[in-house]
């Protein structure tokens, strides 16, 4: 009788990304197995952190925990990019995900740059997918330095407590497993699956504001202050997800409380808080809740410089307003449901007031 094959080594950082997987999908709440096992879609570019983490996943499609496809969106914004995504799509059917679909997108030109417009169409595709094969959860490959590269553009943007929290672990159904692997983590996956990937050159464009993070930064700072950034840069963002996570709802709670409407006024165009409440808050709580009017009334999330302009009014220093807000939202004082003389002392109410597009 031949001697039994000896069973082989499981690559440690494959085993590794496995139960990162299976941490992610638990505290989502999505449970494998069962007559009709949850389907998981996993976004992929054919990079080496989307097809990693599609090999990982295609384990728990082989198991029947779950079932696995998987979405490729063509941005066509590079020559080939149509090759590079039906090659991905027949990797991925290689690994036995189905359905695969591939994605082309059109990226628009517009005012918000083009990582920011190429980040909006790729979401909606990922949605209609995900729509149209009933998936639990969209996977998200990204790792733990592109959480350090956000954080460090964060820093440099001199963005709020939310912003330095880097890409959230879960956001609704979108899923972010891998964050605490590093990128030569999932190239070792792919090395030790045989998995080809592509190599997008847009990460090393220095046109490109992440680019420069990535291929020059983050290498300066490690080699200035030792190794370890990417790691203490991602360690802070946890940290700071936890407190923005803590503060914003504090801040709903308070705003609830707070928030009136003007007697007579077609509800949501006007939003009046109590100034005598607003300067009891703490500052991190009070610009948010002044944050949270505007953006009811359709306003964009407003600025640290316009969120201090219109607390500025509870100082009764200068106008009473209107402090323009992006949105056709403005706000300004009031007292007995009339803006507030300059020098008067009386306590009133901060009105938030929308625009009528009449």
């Amino acid at each position: 009788m031949p001697a039994a094959r000896p069973r082989q080594r499981l690559n440690p950082t494959l085993g590794k990304a496995r139960g990162l997987l299976r941490d992610a999908l638990r505290d989502a709440g999505i449970q494998p197995g069962g007559d009709a096992p949850p389907v998981l879609l996993v976004a992929c570019s054919g990079g080496p952190d989307s097809l990693a983490l599609a090999e990982t996943a295609s384990f728990f499609n082989r198991r029947g925990d779950y079932r696995v496809g998987a979405a490729v969106v063509d941005h066509g914004l590079q020559p080939g990019s149509a090759d590079v995504a039906q090659a991905a799509a027949a990797k991925l059917a290689a690994m036995g995900l189905e359905p695969v679909t591939v994605h082309r997108v059109h990226v628009p030109e517009t005012g918000m740059g083009p990582e920011a417009a190429a980040r909006s169409v790729r979401y909606e595709a990922l949605d209609e997918a995900a729509d149209a094969s009933g998936a639990a959860a969209v996977l998200l490959g990204h790792t733990l330095d592109d959480q350090a590269e956000q954080v460090l553009l964060g820093l440099a943007r001199g963005s709020g407590t939310r912003s330095l929290a880097g890409m959230p672990e879960r956001r609704g159904r979108y899923l972010r497993p891998f964050l605490g692997l590093r990128r030569a983590e999932v190239e070792e996956i792919c090395t030790a699956r045989e998995v080809d990937p592509w190599h997008d050159p847009t990460n090393a464009d220095p046109a490109y504001a992440r680019s420069r993070v990535r291929t020059t930064v983050l290498p300066f700072l490690e080699r200035e202050l030792g190794p370890g950034i990417a790691e203490a840069l991602y360690r802070s963002s946890r940290i700071l997800a936890q407190d923005a996570d803590y503060l914003e709802a504090q801040a709903a709670e308070t705003y609830a409380r707070l928030r009136q409407e003007s007697a007579g006024a077609a509800a949501p165009d006007e939003i009046l808080l109590s100034e005598e409440s607003l300067r009891a808050l703490p500052p991190s709580l009070r610009q948010r809740v002044l944050a949270l009017a505007a953006v009811e009334l359709g306003g964009a999330q407003p600025s640290w410089e316009r969120v201090r302009a219109v607390e500025a009014l509870l100082r009764r220093e200068g106008s009473a307003g209107p402090v323009q807000l992006v949105g056709k939202v403005s706000a300004y004082r009031q007292v007995r449901g009339k803006p507030v003389p300059q020098g008067d002392p009386s306590y009133g109410n901060l009105v938030f007031r929308k625009k009528s597009s009449a």
